[in-house]
């Protein structure tokens, strides 16, 4: 049996498993937002980060890639690495993934995906703030995997690189540029 992936955060540049395919598409009725505190990868306990997550929200699309793992060993494998590199996202999910805009069927199902929810176990869940207050945030945090701001450079760079203009990432994105231009005059 296939197992695929869906990555819509650093997952996406940077999968760090053995996949067999990628493939470029979206998931319906989600929506990629930068509210899950990161204190493991770019912030710290005393200062966390700020990761995407998904929420969902009818009508949307979120795009990413979907990566397919075909032999056992590699399943194994990849499983492991995920379980511990996400470990702060307290939900799996499994979704359709679609390739195409006008598709009414999906190129894949049952698609596994990494939620980090709102729910009081999810311990490191920062939730909404302003577009000024997560640029901030984004700006200052750095942590093992370094600074916040790189991840959120990379994860706009790399959606548009994929033709995805998403305005939540964008606008985060535009803020932190005029944060640190203030900062360095």
């Amino acid at each position: 049996m296939v197992m695929w992936v869906f990555g819509y955060g650093s997952l996406i540049w940077k999968a760090g498993f053995h996949y067999d395919d990628r493939l470029v598409g979206f998931i319906k009725d989600y929506r990629r937002v930068f509210y899950q505190g990161s204190t493991d990868h770019r912030g710290t306990p005393e200062f966390p980060g700020r990761t995407v997550t998904l929420e969902p929200a009818q009508g949307e699309v979120c795009w990413g890639v979907a990566y397919k793992v075909s032999r056992k060993e590699d399943q194994e494998v990849a499983l492991t690495y995920l379980e511990v590199r996400e470990k702060q996202y307290d939900k799996k999910a499994y979704v359709d993934f679609f390739t195409e805009a006008s598709a009414s069927s999906p190129a894949v199902t049952g698609v596994m995906l990494y939620i980090a929810s709102p729910d009081k176990a999810n311990k490191n869940y920062l939730g909404p703030a302003t577009v000024e207050e997560i640029a901030k945030q984004i700006v200052l945090a750095e942590g093992p995997s370094g600074p916040n701001r790189d991840y959120l450079f990379n994860l706009e760079k790399t959606l548009l690189q994929m033709g995805c203009k998403d305005e939540h990432v964008m606008e985060i994105a535009d803020n932190a540029r005029k944060l640190i231009s203030g900062d360095e005059e």
